[in-house]
């Protein structure tokens, strides 16, 4: 009897990539349950922050998380092809160059702007639904602006100066904020006056933002109209030409751009897979998130329609995606295992909208914010949700564009966190630190008194003297509990200073006054179970001399340097905890802080040795970067 199953999976959104990586894990071990996950694009699109990127607020990389990343070491089928048709009834799914049998069909291919009949629109204006679609609006407007630079009719470079944004949801709001900031740059760049610029918000109803609460929607308007954006409510588009928009009410205004998020509306393939649909031509969904009338049939995110309470089907959202997705996972995996089905039930814990990148406002869970908070809620919901599909990676690469590269100061910490300095003048600190982390271990590893007897070369060439840190016997540590032939510790080495406090106070034979007199309760419970007796205190001392040496050779050669600056760090703090250490050696602290920034990459090895250990790890667990043809 053939156990085995094929689950395909249509579209690489968020409930998509969701229920691909839910059904990868829950099957890794099981060779008869094979998962094959479809889409046209070699990425996975941040859809919810593609106004950055159509704003020139970031890169467009920074919207893209590379799909054969996210199931590298997955059992995860993926091909990139263009799917031509489903037969619903023979369970194949036909792409431009594959076809595929399945026993469980789940399908995510989301939605496509609506546009309502309304004359001209499809035709005139831009939309914001999709990667391309972002670069479009981004080239569009900076264009538009260098033509504008060069025109002299003024009614007509009134008219490239003027955008406009139909429809208040997220995703309107959203770009008219990154608009708002951008403005300032592009008229500089190019040479225009700002206060040419002219932008709008155009909404049919009569209040903007309906999926947050009054207070904090008014507080989102407020901000834009102080900042010169323009809300017209009660006004909505009935035409639309290549020059002007016409309103209701029968005024116009005159504009080349368009920007139109009026609402959204089911794939329109889905239409020719004789399934039953919904409003906006969605899937229509029971409970389980079973298309009505195909049990192995399941719709996800955008494309689902169920009603949990009447008159309200599932919201467009992200969260809304991957619960949908997570209960058609549950259920797919109850009928191969012929175990009970679950039912949706929702549990969505907020909205947040960004006004660019210094505003926004939020309502999560009852929280109400606005301003910086709600913006770094967003920044740590949007991190959440990249662990989970690409790990530390991806968060990485999103703390360095929202904050790390930002530009022009469009952030919630304007430009203090993306200032750039030459790494040049932290070389010479380098080898000054590099070079005491050395001697210092020398000292001890010859023996400080022998050190201090001999000069020049001949503190090398003396050998290892009788009092060494690596000789047994010889406890240097100040700690009570460790006698050393009937005497404590603390009074056989009392002329004995750490590495860090010697070179910091410059006396090796005075000990300093320390910065705290005596170990706190919780370290000196450590060093008690670390160190219990002077045996192993000295097996501990040859620890620290063979950590101060490579410290320093790590500095000096500019290896490592950011393991070597905090190994540096934490060695002052283990001897200020150890009451060892006196106030001078802070600045010791400070600086290996400071070499942290790349110190090693300006004339060190890690400008060689760094870049390769990062791509081989890349490569290892993400896998190298695979060409699109290769993936079909």
């Amino acid at each position: 009897m053939n156990n085995s199953k094929h689950i395909v999976i249509l579209g690489a959104g968020y409930a998509g990539v969701h229920a691909a990586k839910k059904l990868a894990k829950k099957y890794k071990k099981n060779d008869d349950i094979k998962i094959t996950l479809i889409d046209k694009n070699p990425f996975h699109t941040l859809m919810t922050e593609l106004h950055e990127v159509a704003g020139g607020r970031v890169h467009p990389e920074s919207v893209q998380v590379e799909l054969s990343k996210i199931f590298h070491r997955t059992k995860v089928n993926l091909v990139i092809d263009y799917i031509t048709n489903v037969d619903i009834d023979g369970q194949t799914v036909t792409t431009k160059n594959h076809k595929f049998t399945y026993d469980y069909l789940l399908i995510g291919t989301g939605s496509e702007p609506a546009f309502f009949g309304v004359p001209g629109v499809k035709d005139h204006g831009f939309t914001l639904w999709s990667f391309e679609d972002a670069l479009e609006i981004r080239a569009h407007i900076k264009d538009t602006f260098e033509r504008a630079s060069r025109e002299t009719d003024e009614k007509l470079r009134k008219e490239m100066l003027t955008f406009v944004v139909a429809g208040s949801g997220f995703t309107g709001i959203e770009m008219a904020g990154e608009l708002l900031e951008w403005k300032t740059r592009l008229a500089r760049e190019t040479g225009v006056d700002v206060n040419e610029v002219k932008l709008y918000v155009v909404e049919a109803l009569g209040t903007i933002l309906n999926m947050l609460d009054r207070k904090q929607a008014d507080k989102a308007e407020k901000y834009m109209v102080k900042h010169g954006v323009e809300v017209l409510k009660n006004s909505p588009i009935v035409e639309v030409t290549p020059n002007k928009i016409v309103l209701k009410d029968g005024s116009e205004i005159s504009t080349q751009t368009l920007i139109w998020t009026c609402g959204i509306q089911a794939n329109a393939q889905v239409a020719e897979y004789g399934l039953d649909r919904a409003r906006a031509g969605r899937l229509q969904t029971n409970s389980h998130m079973q298309v009505v009338g195909k049990e192995n049939v399941f719709a996800v995110g955008d494309l689902t329609y169920f009603e949990e309470e009447p008159g309200r089907g599932t919201p467009q959202i992200v969260e809304a995606a991957e619960q949908t997705a997570m209960t058609a996972v549950k259920n797919i995996i109850a009928d191969i295992e012929k175990t009970e089905k679950v039912e949706f039930k929702s549990n969505y814990h907020g909205f947040m909208v960004s006004v660019g990148g210094r505003y926004g406002v939020a309502n999560l869970s009852g929280m109400k914010l606005s301003g910086f908070f709600a913006l770094v809620m967003k920044h740590l919901v949007n991190m959440y949700y990249l662990i989970g599909v690409n790990g530390i990676h991806a968060v990485y690469h999103y703390l360095n564009h929202e904050f790390f590269s930002m530009e022009d100061k469009r952030s919630i910490m304007r430009g203090h966190l993306s200032s750039k300095a030459n790494r040049l003048w932290l070389v010479p600190l380098r080898l000054y630190i590099g070079v005491l982390w050395l001697l210092e271990g020398l000292k001890k590893f010859v023996g400080e008194e022998t050190w201090a007897k001999a000069s020049g070369f001949d503190k090398l060439t003396s050998g290892i003297g009788s009092d060494s840190w690596l000789k047994s016997g010889n406890v240097k540590m100040p700690f009570e509990w460790l006698k050393v032939n009937g005497t404590s510790g603390a009074s056989a080495s009392a002329d004995a200073a750490s590495g860090a406090s010697q070179a910091a106070a410059g006396a090796a034979a005075n000990w300093p006054t320390p910065i705290i007199k005596e170990m706190p309760g919780f370290y000196e419970g450590l060093m008690h179970t670390f160190i219990p007796n002077a045996e192993v205190a000295v097996w501990f001392q040859r620890i620290v001399v063979f950590t101060e040496i490579c410290i320093g050779l790590a500095l000096l050669a500019g290896l490592f340097t950011f393991l070597a600056s905090a190994a540096s760090a934490f060695m002052v703090l283990n001897f200020i905890l150890s009451a060892m250490a006196g106030w001078e050696i802070l600045w010791y602290f400070f600086g290996a802080i400071a070499l942290m920034g790349g110190a090693g990459r300006t004339f060190g090895l890690d400008y060689y040795v760094m870049p390769w250990i990062n791509k081989t790890i890349r490569n290892w667990w993400y896998g190298d970067k695979v060409a699109v043809y290769n993936q079909q």
